[in-house]
């Protein structure tokens, strides 16, 4: 039996290594490049081992997931804020509610989102192009949270959706708050208090959705029901909604709000980008068979995901010791597997501090060398519900963009990034924006 446990250190006391974790940006490729694919922390109150490059994501995301919990894993924050839904479930709770999840963000339910996505879509152009000057990832902020409440759960525009939208940033803000007292002055207890005003409109929403099933996918999950005939229960269909709302927007705004960053900075990609957009416009409008067309595009959206990912890695509990190179891990620690440092390794990606989108080029297929290498949206049984949905949207909105609108960064503003509670430029982005 092997007893060593991985390299590392375990900070101080109590605290372990948690805000060098939470502070420092290069706190977990400091300790890779000393350690490599595996070492020990302790953050937030446990023992961690964190994890990172292909091998060690294909182990922990697929080859080995039955040693892994998610429950076990999220921070108690993530617990209380997003509760009994689908991100913290394990085994065949997680298998059964999937599959009743499933169709309604894939296949023909996307058809029918595309529409809604563009004239969403187009009212905030509408809305940039009076405006001018604008702080681009607040508006992000809002235009995805436009459509997935009004898709996912069939919410009307207006100021319902403005309100939910403000009540989901202060829900956010509590998932990393450090202070975990749930006092109404602290940023958790805000957020607690923002979780039960959302779990209140829900609730209203899911009983209207029982009573009147329509196209969105809200409904779709109501009328969803397993090989016994067994339908989710209100509870469940409440916070698979409020997963569905968080998740729908914030990884989404991140990365197009990092899109437009990374066009401004290239000229050439813009370019190349826009060319593939015009072709295309000549010869129609867009839909849903355009939007499989357009490949230069996906190249860059995949090097927007490695360079920019939405989010930097992801919790699991150990609840089954294992061993990996090496080494051995108890059960009851916690594990983080790190997305960040595997998009950033030379042995997969050339010059990984580049913004390259023809690293994804048919020639190139740099991601290709070793699975597990591009997992912005996780990777294994598990792999993000939402991709297809996600991808859509950000298509419609580039295209759109590309076709119609130049846009050009305001000086005076830091584009440094910041990663908590979503990676975002510092400064939120603010453009000058008008039609081509």
């Amino acid at each position: 039996m092997n007893n060593r446990i991985p390299p590392g250190s375990f900070g101080i006391p109590v605290l372990g290594e948690t805000l060098s974790f939470v502070f420092d940006r290069d706190f977990a490729r400091k300790r890779y490049q000393q350690y490599g694919s595996i070492f020990k922390t302790h953050l937030l109150g446990r023992p961690t081992v964190v994890m990172a490059g292909s091998e060690a994501l294909e182990f922990v995301l697929s080859s080995h997931i039955e040693n892994f919990s998610w429950r076990e894993g999220w921070p108690n924050n993530f617990k209380t804020l997003l509760g009994e839904s689908l991100f913290l479930q394990d085994g065949e709770e997680h298998r059964r509610n999937r599959r009743l999840m499933m169709p309604a963000l894939h296949g023909p339910a996307l058809a029918n989102y595309v529409s809604t996505m563009e004239d969403i879509t187009r009212s905030y152009l509408q809305k940039w192009e009076k405006k001018q000057e604008f702080t681009w990832f607040q508006e992000f902020k809002q235009l995805t949270f436009d459509i997935a409440s009004q898709l996912l759960l069939g919410t009307r525009p207006g100021p319902e959706c403005v309100r939910l939208s403000q009540l989901f940033a202060a829900m956010t803000n509590g998932l990393f708050a450090i202070n975990p007292l749930p006092l109404p002055f602290t940023t958790f207890g805000k957020a607690i208090a923002a979780r039960n005003e959302i779990l209140e409109h829900l609730t209203q929403v899911v009983r209207e959705h029982q009573q009147n099933p329509t196209k969105d996918a809200l409904s779709l999950l109501v009328q969803a029901q397993d090989e016994e005939g067994n339908r989710m229960s209100e509870k469940e269909l409440i916070a698979q909604s409020l997963l569905l709302l968080f998740a729908g927007h914030e990884t989404t705004t991140s990365m197009l709000t990092w899109l437009c960053v990374e066009l401004a900075h290239h000229p050439e990609v813009l370019e190349k980008a826009r060319v593939e957009q015009l072709q295309l416009a000549s010869q129609g409008d867009l839909d849903l068979e355009q939007l499989g067309k357009m490949p230069y595009l996906e190249q860059v959206l995949w090097e927007v995901e490695r360079l920019h990912q939405p989010v930097g890695g992801g919790f699991r509990g150990v609840i089954k010791d294992f061993e990996f190179k090496g080494y051995h891990v108890p059960a009851g620690w916690q594990l983080l597997y790190s997305i960040m440092i595997t998009h950033s390794l030379k042995e997969i990606y050339l010059e990984p501090e580049r913004f390259d989108p023809d690293r994804f080029s048919p020639q190139r297929q740099e991601h290709k060398k070793y699975p597990f290498s591009l997992v912005g949206f996780g990777g294994g049984p598990r792999i993000c519900i939402g991709i297809a949905f996600a991808k859509m949207e950000m298509k419609i909105i580039a295209a759109h963009l590309l076709r119609d609108y130049h846009w050009e960064i305001l000086p005076n503003q830091s584009l440094e990034t910041v990663l908590v509670p979503s990676n975002r430029p510092k400064d939120g982005l603010r453009v000058r924006f008008q039609p081509r």
